[in-house]
């Protein structure tokens, strides 16, 4: 499942370290990359909706809720794309499998004691993470059909959409600023995504079972 600079193209052998390992396919780090870019606008468009001062800031509220609504609905499309790639279907089956260490992961970053973590490729906060936001994902689209096509329900479920988008946006937001907070106290990790490769010593100290994974 990983690879060696000496199994690379020649160009890529000249410029990665041999000592390092690829994580990420540039598939794979397409996907991520548009899919935040899509959330960002997201948020950012919502935001100019709902703060009023960001709203007079800004004006012209039609083409934000435009902005809003299609960047929304194509929220899924680059997961769906991404789907030809091997690496990517890979990379979801390692994310949907929860193994006895992952929970043993999540006591031991819950309790903060400093005792050993085991994860493989993804620990257990990275695949709980990655569920709840596609989970979430997936109910603030639907919620927010029914808001934007208001002939598709009755009142009472428009109202009740409009509850829990609103809502649900507020704990993604937050969630999201977490994610990314970690992300900028991880300067390895945040390389693995932007180069698609990390130091093996990292490699092995964060995510030792992952080198021996299929």
């Amino acid at each position: 499942m990983t690879s060696t600079p000496g199994s690379a193209s020649p160009t890529d052998a000249t410029t990665v370290p041999r000592s390092d390992v690829r994580r990420f396919t540039p598939s794979v780090r397409w996907v991520h990359r548009t899919t935040a870019t899509l959330m960002l606008v997201c948020i950012a468009s919502a935001a100019c909706l709902y703060v009023p001062q960001l709203a007079e800031l800004v004006g012209r509220r039609y083409l934000v809720v435009t902005v809003h609504e299609w960047s929304g609905l194509l929220l899924p499309g680059p997961v769906l794309v991404g789907l030809v790639s091997r690496a990517l279907r890979d990379d979801l089956g390692h994310l949907n499998r929860f193994a006895s260490y992952d929970r043993a992961w999540l006591r031991s970053a819950l309790r903060r004691d400093g005792s050993p973590r085991t994860a493989g490729k993804f620990n257990g906060g990275q695949k709980i993470y990655a569920g709840w936001i596609a989970g979430a994902a997936l109910v603030m689209l639907g919620t927010g059909l029914l808001m934007w096509f208001t002939h598709l329900a009755p009142l009472v479920w428009r109202t009740s959409a409009t509850f829990i988008h609103d809502w649900l946006a507020l704990a993604v937001g937050v969630v999201i600023a977490g994610h990314v907070g970690m992300a900028i106290g991880d300067p390895e990790s945040r390389r693995g995504m932007r180069t698609g490769w990390v130091r093996r010593g990292w490699a092995e100290r964060e995510h030792p079972l992952w080198l021996d994974e299929d």
